[in-house]
């Protein structure tokens, strides 16, 4: 598996991660299959596990998926030294549903249930507020955050669903690392709102959520001609070579597709090792234009 650096730090980071948001929300695998996709995915090299506090089927079954993927880290008979657990906190999920919530007591809060859920013995390598709360400034959410930096709860601190100046005034607070926005052939706002030139500048690690454009773009996929005639020249699946075309967009995007079954993290890793010329990323973007 190829690696990136993440941000302007001297860790190295798998080029694609696993998001293990598909292991926890309703209609999840089992237990046991879903620490079978986890293991696989180090199996094939990846070091980068994307979670969230959040990814539950609802408040009651909160941080279940970070409590999730310690277990299987400690159930791995390989070594983990290098496995990044990346979580989010600042999303609620009454009765399922999902709602912002910025409050600095709520993200203190939280960031010590992350803590503990994730082993409670080191810091929280990679800790992400999950959307900006409009109820809150930048500046006050993330005061806890620089909190918990400085009390060795975390260690590095990314924004999700972010400007570019809203990341410019979470800089003001606290180091950033990464950002996580929604990007995919079918939502190319980071491409027209800054952020992914923004991130490419000042070397941050972008990491694109719904990389694949969500369940119904999922499944049209095999039907559109431009990308399934290049997927077979290129001898890949038609999801590989989305994730590829993320990937030559810019050298900070890391990829981090959701997996619930061992054959589709399987297939994404294989986009880490697909080229893609020019003409072929335009190929895709007018396949997709639509």
């Amino acid at each position: 598996m190829k690696t990136k650096q993440l941000g302007t730090t001297s860790v190295s980071i798998s080029a694609i991660g696993l998001g293990g948001m598909p292991l926890s929300l309703s209609g999840r695998p089992s237990e046991s299959d879903a620490i079978a996709v986890v293991h696989r995915a180090l199996d094939l090299g990846v070091t980068l596990l994307d979670t969230a506090d959040s990814y539950c089927q609802d408040e009651t079954d909160k941080h279940h998926n970070e409590r999730l993927l310690f277990k299987a880290l400690q159930q791995y008979s390989g070594d983990t030294s290098q496995v990044m657990i990346a979580t989010k906190g600042g999303l609620m999920r009454p009765n399922g549903s999902w709602t912002r919530n910025g409050s600095p007591d709520h993200l203190r809060k939280t960031i010590r249930e992350s803590f503990e859920a994730l082993g409670g013995k080191q810091a929280i390598a990679l800790w992400q507020y999950h959307s900006p709360d409009p109820e809150y400034s930048i500046s006050a959410s993330l005061a806890p955050v620089r909190e918990a930096v400085d009390a060795g709860l975390i260690r590095y601190v990314g924004v999700s669903n972010f400007s570019v100046e809203q990341i410019r005034q979470a800089r003001d607070v606290v180091e950033i690392v990464s950002v996580q926005n929604q990007y995919n052939p079918w939502y190319r706002e980071p491409e027209r709102d800054g952020v992914l030139a923004y991130c490419q500048q000042e070397s941050l690690t972008f990491l694109p959520w719904s990389p694949l454009g969500g369940s119904r773009r999922v499944k049209n996929l095999p039907e559109i001609q431009a990308i399934a005639q290049l997927a077979q020249t290129k001898g890949v699946s038609v999801y590989c070579l989305i994730l590829a075309w993320l990937m030559a967009k810019s050298p900070c995007v890391v990829p981090i597709p959701g997996a619930s079954k061992v054959g589709s993290i399987e297939d994404s890793v294989k986009a880490a090792d697909v080229s893609l010329s020019a003409i072929e990323v335009e190929q895709i973007d007018r396949g997709t234009s639509v």
